[in-house]
């Protein structure tokens, strides 16, 4: 080690880029089979690198120009520390997995409440807690969370869209300004995707207060829920594309004027109002 150290024209530390006159007392390694100035390293150095890539990974670690494993030896610490050691390892491991499931499982039991409570606030908490008690275990555990699945894939089913763009095609001459997108459809999509979760999420709450208010001689809860929908459905359609159509009109009638004819405007307003 002497020979090799004695031959070097100098060292260099690839970790804090020291030489040997910077720190005459530090004590120099060679861990891998570099050579030339990548080839030593400071031991301090070293180690706190290897602290650093430990963090991250508890794979052996390796040069990351020669790609040889560092023989990094532990001292023995006795059967327990190793054991413990091991079930450190393990957990490492299954953590994500775990993880997973737990996020897994506590969606599937929020949705399996969620379309509990569903089922009876849309047929009546009598017929409701009824027709969940009669039914097979089997097609609650598998039907009820399917309730808000399915309020979420048919809040995706766009018909106000489909009729304003046939109407913008057929009964509607002017066209928006190159480059600009309809107005009421081109939004971003964190703010869709929250406004369609809210939607569907809410929507069977607001299916039966519609039911209670528009249609209240109907005495069966599901007829009345069923009914409210619609209807809410039906008035919210209507009324979204009338307001993008609006929009529309608005945006395809836009103009935007040169800056002296502003500054003019503004001079014959203050002119005229003293």
């Amino acid at each position: 080690w002497l020979d090799e150290r004695s031959q070097a024209v100098e060292m260099h530390c690839w970790v804090c880029f020291a030489t040997e006159q910077d720190d005459p007392g530090a004590e120099w390694l060679s861990p891998c089979r570099c050579r030339g100035s990548t080839k030593w390293v400071h031991l301090t150095c070293l180690q706190y690198w290897l602290d650093n890539r430990l963090r991250v990974s508890q794979q052996p670690i390796r040069c990351q120009l020669c790609e040889v494993a560092y023989s990094v030896i532990f001292p023995q610490m006795g059967p327990l520390v190793d054991f413990l050691r091991v079930v450190d390892r393990t957990l490492t491991a299954i953590g994500p997995f775990g993880t997973l499931g737990l996020l897994f499982g506590t969606a599937y039991w929020t949705a399996l409440s969620y379309g509990a409570v569903t089922v009876v606030q849309v047929m009546g908490r009598a017929n409701g807690m009824m027709a969940i008690r009669g039914a097979r275990p089997v097609l609650l555990l598998s039907g009820l969370p399917a309730i808000p699945v399915l309020l979420i894939l048919g809040k995706t089913v766009r018909w106000d869209d489909c009729v304003l763009k046939l109407w913008q095609k057929c009964c509607y001459e002017p066209k928006l300004p190159s480059g600009t997108c309809t107005p009421g459809i081109c939004r971003s999509a964190d703010f869709l995707t929250s406004r369609m979760l809210c939607g569907a999420l809410l929507f069977p709450s607001i299916a039966v207060l519609t039911g209670r208010l528009l249609f209240p001689s109907v005495t069966s809860h599901l007829q009345r829920a069923l009914l409210g929908g619609s209807a809410y459905v039906l008035l919210k359609g209507v009324l979204k594309v009338y307001f993008t159509k609006q929009l529309f009109i608005m945006h395809a009638g836009r103009r935007i004027l040169n800056y002296g004819d502003v500054q003019r405007a503004e001079r014959h307003r203050d002119g005229s109002s003293n």
